[in-house]
């Protein structure tokens, strides 16, 4: 399952794969296109609206170069870990 809003991408990488495909009379392309977007259709039909939101804050940072004002820095990560770990 992908959302709505992916399905002109994989249109656009499937064709050019099936492009790759007719001028090299390979089907690797072709393969590695499917694979690429049947691991995002796995990762979508776990929980799509929670893909979702990973698309608008990755297209955010692509647009503005900044993160989230929600996002938690490295450091804070690393120091979550650390707690979970008990170190």
């Amino acid at each position: 399952m992908l959302l709505p809003e992916e399905a002109p991408d994989f249109d656009r990488d499937y064709r050019k794969a099936l492009k790759a495909a007719a001028e090299t009379m390979s089907l690797d392309e072709v393969f590695k296109t499917l694979e690429h977007w049947h691991r995002i259709a796995r990762i979508t039909q776990l929980d799509p609206e929670r893909h979702r939101r990973m698309l608008q804050r990755a297209e955010h940072i692509l647009r503005t170069g900044e993160p989230m004002p929600d996002a938690v820095s490295l450091d804070e990560v690393k120091a979550m870990i650390r707690e979970r770990l008990g170190q």
